[in-house]
């Protein structure tokens, strides 16, 4: 049994809301400083979401998790780009995305496309959230529409179907 399966569910689910910011917020960070991806993983593994002088954790995130989206997002950072201007329409490019919905964006997509145990819905609606703490007006509504649409492509049937492993 894994140490978090020992956990209660909601607080699963904190951890993993925060790995989850904290993934856009590296993947944000990474591309621009353009530092390496080894060297920001390990700033917040120290910094962020490590322990803090006391030996208590700065922020409920879970690591493993944090490091599984940010490090997927580097290694297929191509074939994820791919999915999502897939479904961006005709007149736009991804570098005219704002960089943080870019983030928000890479980390939903990266999740959709490799976690068979979470529906759609929940990968969603945690994206559309973390938006929604950055943004107000319309931009969580477009990364929840062109998510729902990037959920199609890369999980029919709402389980993954290996767009990553090309």
């Amino acid at each position: 049994m894994s140490k978090e399966q020992k956990l209660p569910p909601d607080i699963i689910r904190i951890r993993r809301s925060g790995a989850r910011l904290a993934a856009v917020q590296a993947v944000y960070q990474l591309e621009i400083t353009e530092r390496g991806a080894k060297a920001v993983i390990r700033e917040f593994m120290e910094d962020r979401l490590g322990l803090d002088d006391d030996g208590h954790p700065v922020e409920d995130a879970d690591p493993d998790l944090f490091k599984q989206i940010v490090q997927g997002v580097v290694d297929k950072q191509s074939l994820i780009d791919d999915a999502i201007k897939a479904r961006l329409s005709e007149k736009w490019r991804l570098d005219r995305i704002d960089s943080t919905s870019r983030a928000i964006l890479r980390c939903a997509t990266q999740e959709l496309a490799t976690r068979a145990d979470l529906s759609n819905a929940v990968i969603i609606e945690e994206y559309v959230g973390i938006a929604h703490a950055f943004f107000d007006g319309d931009e969580p509504k477009f990364v929840n529409g062109l998510l729902d649409k990037v959920a199609r492509d890369v999980r029919p049937d709402g389980v993954p179907i290996g767009y990553l492993e090309s």
